[in-house]
């Protein structure tokens, strides 16, 4: 009973380590801070169905500025300082 109370207290250790290796494999996360997208002649009508072209989002390692994917962008994308 004892040795179990113990071992709960390095569980932290296996949280701690999930996180690492997320960073180490696809890095920090970075908002979307601006975009471009096709508006089919009604630009401020929020309705009007939207094609994205580019995405800049920004974050801890900077600015980076992707092609949309499919037509859409995310709200949050992982980058690693060596992707600029």
């Amino acid at each position: 009973m004892r040795s179990i109370k113990y071992l709960s207290l390095l569980l932290w250790l296996v949280g701690a380590g999930v996180l690492y290796g997320i960073y180490a494999a696809y890095g920090l996360p970075h908002a979307i801070w601006s975009y471009t997208f096709l508006d089919n002649g009604n630009q401020y009508d929020p309705f009007a169905p939207r094609y994205y072209t580019s995405c800049s989002f920004i974050g801890p390692y900077g600015a980076f500025k992707v092609d949309a994917q499919n037509g859409r962008c995310g709200w949050v994308r992982l980058f690693r300082e060596t992707d600029q």
